[in-house]
């Protein structure tokens, strides 16, 4: 099975099932990143990070408004190896 390598904050480091599904949020608790989240459906846009490089797929139609080169991870999960910037 194939793996995607995923870095926040070029530091943590972590890799995910091509076919795993949890969020990218899941993801990114997992891996022990404190993560700011309200609503985990992709209506408040908390999660709200940086994509630097990398291709995701939306479970849901997010209702946040997501502003361009941005993700919401709660309701996304990867498609690609990415690199984030999360704050």
């Amino acid at each position: 099975m194939s793996c995607f390598r995923i870095v926040i904050n070029q530091q943590i480091t972590t890799e995910v099932e091509a076919d795993a599904p949890a969020s990218l949020l899941e993801t990114m608790e997992a891996t022990g990143l404190e993560t700011r989240y309200h609503c985990r459906n992709g209506f408040c846009g908390a999660c709200r990070t940086k994509l630097i490089s990398g291709t995701v797929e939306y479970l849901a139609d997010p209702l946040a408004y997501v502003r361009p080169g941005d993700i919401l991870p709660c309701v996304c999960r990867a498609t690609s190896d990415l690199e984030l910037e999360h704050t």
